[in-house]
């Protein structure tokens, strides 16, 4: 019910306020999601449940991240308006594909807030079951993600971002492997 409670909160496309909203939006989704699924693997640990949380905390603002130029081309922004208005940008300068470095410093940020999450999330490996590591293995998604976007200093409309990373199901059999998430 959370999933869908907050799916029709956002009904009607604003942008988030600041990265609290945005946050929030993913924790009731995204998490959510994660939660279930550790559910249907059996796993009842208070540490993969915290773990969840910061998994689907960052998947939910790589997905923001990631959506920003679809959503621009269909003339619609939903970054983080505090972190916006922080660094000058406005959301014509997103419409416009503008590639300055105060756009490119919004980025950073609500970048740099997923990996603390995802940072966070891995800080309770040894804490979380075995049998929790599956529902987890996203993360591998999320990190070469977020890889990328740094590699083009923060360009979110590089046009490499929108392209299949061929080497991700070898990263994520690897680290299945590696029993790590």
């Amino acid at each position: 019910m959370k999933i869908i409670d907050e799916r029709e909160k956002n009904l009607d496309d604003k942008a988030y306020r600041n990265i609290q909203e945005l946050e929030n939006y993913a924790e009731n989704t995204q998490s959510s999601l994660l939660y279930l699924t550790l559910e249907i693997l059996g796993v009842k640990d208070l540490h993969a449940d915290h773990a969840a949380s910061h998994i689907g905390k960052a998947q939910g603002i790589v997905t923001c991240l990631r959506a920003t130029p679809y959503h621009g081309s269909r003339r619609r922004v939903f970054l983080p308006m505090d972190i916006c208005m922080l660094h000058g940008v406005s959301q014509e300068d997103f419409l416009r594909k503008n590639q300055d470095k105060n756009v490119r410093d919004v980025i950073y940020d609500i970048a740099s807030q997923a990996h603390l999450h995802l940072k966070h999330a891995r800080s309770f490996h040894k804490s979380v079951p075995m049998k929790a590591f599956p529902a987890f293995l996203q993360t591998v998604a999320l990190e070469n993600y977020l890889k990328r976007i740094q590699q083009v200093d923060f360009d979110i409309f590089h046009p490499s971002l929108q392209q299949k990373d061929t080497l991700l199901p070898l990263s994520l059999y690897i680290q299945s492997w590696r029993k790590r998430y």
